[in-house]
């Protein structure tokens, strides 16, 4: 009884998601959730990519908010369809034409492309990937951490 329960909050503590790269390696994913990046946590998995290359919405959601900010950039946060959780995606080097707050989009759905803006490296574009369990209140700019790399390693591995 006590091993079900166990499985049932580690399932439901990583979402089903897609890759939000399409053609995503396994050798392009790294834990790194829990390292200090410029003095807080990181809380997110960086995916090295050329810039440009095209962002999918990992769920059917809705595209709560677009962002700028200093520290990610042009970013995006979509939430999901029953409003459990929102996935970040910044450092993008522009939205996809046509995205708009508010607008519902499907798994896969090309949502913006891969950049360095914000305070990313210049040199170095990447998807800066991040999923935060909302609480009651559905903020999206508040909610708690979850490490998305075990979300993104399934993910890829139903890809093959």
């Amino acid at each position: 009884m006590l091993v079900g329960i166990l499985i049932l909050l580690l399932f439901a503590s990583t979402p089903q998601i897609a890759p939000p790269i399409q053609g995503l390696q396994l050798s392009s994913v790294r834990d790194m959730f829990n390292e200090i990046h410029n003095g807080h946590p990181h809380e997110a998995i960086d995916m090295m990519e050329p810039r440009g290359t095209p962002v999918h919405a990992v769920v059917p959601g809705t595209i709560r908010k677009l962002f700028l900010s200093k520290p990610g950039g042009i970013t995006v946060y979509e939430v999901d369809e029953k409003e459990v959780y929102c996935y970040y995606y910044a450092h993008l080097d522009r939205y996809a034409e046509g995205l708009h707050e508010q607008m519902r989009v499907a798994q896969g759905d090309v949502i913006g492309f891969v950049g360095s803006t914000g305070n990313a490296n210049a040199n170095a574009p990447h998807l800066h990937f991040a999923i935060f369990e909302l609480g009651p209140a559905k903020e999206w700019w508040k909610g708690k951490a979850i490490n998305p790399y075990q979300a993104l390693v399934e993910a890829i591995q139903r890809t093959k």
